[in-house]
């Protein structure tokens, strides 16, 4: 096993290790959130990279509430105490924006600060010299990097050089439920595998869907693979892909994984057309507060969206939330989380010496300040700064919050996102395989074999 290989695979498995004494140890922040919204601008007048004045840096980030809103304000704090050094915000929706980033990025045009997920989309763009190494600009700046979880540094990481600032929020995925179907139907929240089965048949007879699922996107199906690869063979399991161990997607833990999941979608246990539901809409949420299904499996992200957009089906008591059980007989520990271990800001190589600067001390002031914790706080999220949970204290959230903490926290390994850890390349074939895995096109051995082909590239 090669120290790359060997690299990749640490940085996926974030362990409590890394500084539990900082609390959110296994920080996190969507996968960014995966959420809804039209191209839009913010903060000074629109423009890209390569369109923006000397004395002007761009930055390109998300749509959807609450993440847009709270990115904008930072933007707009920072101008006004900046007045001469102005920063430009644009947003773009999710699976709009993976598109043209990369474009943008290989064409030379890149934004002045690329809003990411680190990991193996990052690892490509430091490969190609297309991002700065801010290694030395860390070690001169401790106060900025000891105020951010130690553990979000991992996915930042290539080479044993740091090429991001970890930003944002940690945010596991979640197993949510709808208590007020839960109740009507008499059924309890399920507390392992054979407990998720068991209550498939009860909910559809009862004309419910068990699960919710956006499934057109093709990340929020991985989701579910990634809990049952980890509970049915641990980490290791997983971890193997990356280490670039050949046929590492034929042990029999991922097989049985795959083959279990196989019968959870035969037994309908997604909504009816789940195939055509897009995440990016937030359809897969409406489908839980509304009652037309009874669970849903997302990242910690869509909390905040469906306080908002749910009446008061999370301020009146009706949303349960647990972390994922485990399966009976498995090796993994149900203890673990998976997800995203922070959102991640480069800075473009393209960009000038006047753009980084302001980049640069945009990271300093801006990110992460008080203000912009305390406004993710309010959204429902624990942001990835060292005593952030002093800030938790009377929060309608507290609950929430405490058992976001709590998951991220006590988990041994939290493992960052499949399609974020792994290359551009053979993220693609991955989406792609667990679309058609989920359209029972391919069996469990032919996604093994089409994924095996495509291991370390």
């Amino acid at each position: 096993m090669d120290p790359l290989s060997t690299s990749r695979r640490n940085f996926l498995r974030l362990t409590a290790a890394a500084g539990v004494g900082l609390g959110l140890t296994a920080c996190s922040g969507t996968s960014g959130p995966k959420a809804a919204g039209s191209a839009a601008s913010s903060g000074a007048a629109a423009g890209s990279g390569a369109a923006a004045a000397s004395g002007n840096a761009s930055y390109w980030y998300l749509t959807g509430q609450p993440g847009e809103g709270i990115r904008t304000n930072t933007v707009k704090r920072f101008n006004a105490a900046n007045p001469t050094t102005q920063i430009t915000g644009t947003t773009f929706q999710n699976d709009a924006y993976k598109t043209k980033i990369k474009t943008a990025i290989g064409a030379g045009q890149a934004p002045t600060i690329i809003w990411g997920w680190g990991g193996g989309g990052l690892k490509s763009y430091a490969d190609a010299g297309q991002v700065e190494d801010l290694t030395s600009w860390f070690a001169a700046n401790p106060a900025t990097k000891n105020r951010l979880f130690a553990s979000s540094f991992g996915a930042a990481t290539v080479g044993g050089k740091i090429y991001a600032m970890p930003c944002e929020t940690v945010q596991p995925i979640v197993l949510y439920y709808n208590k007020t179907v839960f109740d009507k139907v008499g059924a309890k929240p399920p507390q392992s595998w054979g407990d998720i089965m068991d209550l498939v048949p009860k909910f559809n007879a009862a004309g419910v869907a068990p699960f919710s699922l956006g499934g057109q996107s093709r990340w929020t199906n991985m989701m579910w693979l990634e809990f049952l690869f980890d509970r049915i063979g641990g980490g290791d399991v997983f971890g193997a892909v990356f280490a670039g161990e050949k046929d590492a997607w034929s042990n029999p833990a991922s097989i049985q994984a795959l083959t279990e999941m196989q019968k959870l979608i035969k037994a309908n246990g997604f909504i009816k057309g789940f195939s055509s539901i897009t995440a990016d809409s937030n359809a897969d949420q409406a489908l839980l507060y509304t009652g037309k299904a009874a669970m849903m499996l997302h990242g910690s992200w869509t909390y905040g969206s469906m306080a908002s957009d749910g009446g008061d089906f999370v301020s009146g008591g009706h949303l349960g939330y647990m972390n994922f059980p485990g399966v009976d007989g498995g090796k993994g520990d149900p203890t673990d989380t998976v997800g995203n271990p922070g959102q991640y800001l480069s800075i473009s190589s393209k960009a000038s010496d006047e753009q980084k600067a302001i980049a640069k001390k945009f990271f300093t002031t801006a990110v992460l300040s008080t203000d912009e914790q305390k406004e993710w706080v309010a959204s429902g999220s624990i942001p990835i700064s060292t005593g952030a949970d002093k800030l938790l204290t009377g929060s309608k959230d507290a609950d929430w919050l405490k058992f976001i903490y709590g998951v991220s926290s006590g988990a041994k390994t939290f493992a960052q996102s499949w399609d974020q850890a792994m290359s551009p390349t053979a993220a693609e074939t991955l989406l792609d395989n667990i679309a058609k895995l989920f359209q029972l096109s391919v069996s469990p051995q032919q996604f093994a074999t089409n994924m095996n082909a495509v291991i370390g590239k």
